[in-house]
């Protein structure tokens, strides 16, 4: 190699390097998943830490399967619910289930397939498989 190119591939390597490592942008999919988990594990931390007189209690349950149709529905009835109306926690998630059914309804419209239109399924949410099944069983 001549001594002048090995510069300017160590230059090159510096500029390029950083960006071959950034990950790929979020997809509309994966931020409605990210955002549906994340409201999930607010409304959860929220139950726990408010006592058990509280208004939380009589929000209506939140959990989320965007694969679901209904969950659209379920977004509506959560941010109409009239409960808590002046607790800035609540109303702080409202606002991000507003966000999560506007990139829904509006934004990644087409980019979402539903599985099901089972209501009662997110009334009671199925215990995640932590592992693969045991077929030989």
């Amino acid at each position: 190699m001549a001594p002048k190119t090995l510069p300017l591939l160590l230059l090159l390597l510096v500029v390029v390097w950083p960006l071959a490592v950034q990950p790929a942008p979020p997809t509309c999919y994966s931020r409605m998943l990210t955002l549906s988990r994340e409201i999930m594990a607010d409304f959860q931390s929220l139950q726990a830490s408010e006592p058990e007189d509280s208004c939380v209690r009589y929000l209506p349950r939140l959990y989320l399967d965007i694969h679901n149709y209904c969950v659209l529905a379920k977004l509506r009835d959560f941010v109409a619910s009239p409960q808590c109306w002046k607790m800035a926690e609540v109303d702080t998630l409202k606002d991000r289930v507003r966000k999560l059914y506007t990139i829904m309804n509006s934004f990644c419209r087409r980019d979402l397939v539903f599985l099901s239109d089972d209501c009662s399924a997110l009334e009671y949410p199925i215990a995640e498989v932590t592992g693969p099944p045991d077929w030989q069983s």
